[in-house]
């Protein structure tokens, strides 16, 4: 379903700032794998997700997604096929518009359709069942404006405007990181429930190792803008979060008491 051939970037090439975000990366997903993406910062995580969108092309590399070269494609075009979430929740939609505009304009680009937030019979009561399955009783506040919503219910609003036309590939870069525990849990639950009931190919950022630990079917660590954990399900249930640290020591070299100064 997507393969990452060879991806390399160096921003300021050439300069005394050269910074090598990408290097190397070779990653393949199947159909409705869900993977877990680890490293601290800076080890080029969102790199990799903007260069999967098109924010920059490769120096080198391939960048292959159902069977479709995107290496050169641009990012509006790839935005068809990849639905993205980010931490902050204000991203990715427009506050002045309703609930129900901002799931219309994700709606008609998923279709074609001439960009706008103009609503039918038939796509209102798609919008409310959608709504109404997160129990959040977001149903009867589509004509909300988003930027009235608290952090949570915004985030599962773009949740849904991301699947409402289900996307070749699912981004979540620390989709919860922002909110507060439980808010976040319940974001998680929701998030999990749509991957799994439409099985979609799906890959997620996340500073919280226990999470990463049980949640999909793969976890990958990034460091330095390689790839140089990569741990099954299988694996993973045998492992707890001090074994991961200590197959990240014998991998850099360096000894960690605790995840927070792996990843802070």
């Amino acid at each position: 379903m997507l393969k990452i051939e060879n991806a390399s970037k160096v921003f300021a090439k050439g300069t005394p700032n050269a910074h090598t975000a990408l290097n190397k990366i070779n990653l393949t997903l199947a159909k409705g794998d869900f993977v877990t993406i680890l490293g601290s910062n800076g080890a080029g995580k969102s790199t990799l997700f903007n260069a999967v969108c098109g924010n920059f092309i490769l120096d080198e590399g391939r960048i292959i997604l159902d069977g479709r070269d995107m290496t050169f494609m641009s990012e509006h075009r790839r935005a068809r096929s990849i639905g993205r979430l980010f931490q902050d929740p204000m991203k990715g939609t427009a506050p002045n518009l309703t609930i129900e505009e901002n799931l219309a304009l994700s709606y008609s680009r998923g279709h074609h359709k001439y960009f706008g937030p103009a609503v039918g019979k038939k796509e209102r009561q798609l919008f409310r069942e959608r709504l109404a399955s997160f129990d959040m009783g977001l149903e009867d506040r589509m004509q909300t404006k988003m930027g009235l919503l608290s952090g949570g219910q915004r985030q599962v609003v773009t949740l849904l405007m991301s699947t409402i036309v289900l996307p070749k590939l699912l981004l979540l870069d620390e989709h919860t990181a922002a909110l507060d525990p439980a808010t976040a849990e319940k974001v998680m639950n929701i998030t999990e429930k749509i991957v799994r009931d439409n099985n979609l190919t799906t890959l997620m950022i996340t500073h919280n190792m226990s999470s990463a630990m049980i949640t999909g079917n793969r976890t990958i660590m990034l460091d330095s803008g390689e790839i140089i954990l990569d741990i099954s399900k299988e694996e993973r249930e045998k492992m707890t979060v001090d074994d991961l640290l200590k197959k990240y020591s014998e991998k850099k070299q360096k000894q960690f008491d605790n995840d927070r100064m792996l990843l802070g």
